[in-house]
Order: C-alpha cells, then sequence, then structure tokens
C-alpha cells in the first residue's frame, strides 16, 4: 500500500468508506423491506384463505336452514293430515260405539 502524501489521497478514501458503508446499509435496508413484504404478502394469504373458510361455513349454514325450512313445510303439512285421520278415526269409533 502506497503511503498518503497528499489531501487528495485521504478526500478520496474517506469518499470510498462513505460509499462503502451506503452501500452495505442500502443492503441491509432492501433485504429488511424485502422481508416485511414477504411477510405481509403471507398475511393477506392467510387472510385470504380464512375468508374463504368463512365464506363456506357460511354457505353451508344458509344451505341447510333453507333445506330445514321446506323440511318444517313438509312436516306441517304431514302432521295435518295426520290429525284430520285421527280426528276421522275418531268420529268414526264414536259412531259405532253409538250404534
Amino acid at each position: 500500500m502506497p503511503p498518503i502524501n497528499e489531501s487528495k489521497d485521504l478526500l478520496y478514501m474517506a469518499i470510498s468508506l462513505a460509499v462503502l458503508l451506503l452501500t452495505v446499509f442500502s443492503c441491509w435496508a432492501i433485504y429488511y423491506l424485502a422481508r416485511i413484504l414477504q411477510q405481509s404478502f403471507q398475511i393477506v394469504k392467510e387472510m385470504r384463505d380464512r375468508l374463504h373458510k368463512v365464506d363456506t361455513v357460511i354457505d353451508a349454514v344458509k344451505e341447510k336452514i333453507e333445506h330445514s325450512a321446506s323440511y318444517l313445510l313438509l312436516i306441517g303439512e304431514g302432521i295435518k293430515t295426520l290429525v284430520g285421520i285421527m280426528k276421522s278415526r275418531g268420529e268414526k269409533k264414536r259412531k259405532a260405539k253409538k250404534e
């Protein structure tokens, strides 16, 4: 290494050291920025998956409610018919006992 004879050499060394430190800091900042972006994308993906699961559950519950409502109508009609049959049987038995 040659000896430092002029102030110009000292200035070049200071500038090169500053550029080196600036480069190291820039690389470090870019790395952490990339990690932050990667984690934020991962969080967004997980939230999309969770929202999709919630949407699926809501759709399943909605379907079950719709199907059970139609079944309740059928069950109600069946009970109504059954009560009518039981009434007619009861009336027939009363008439048979009276005779």
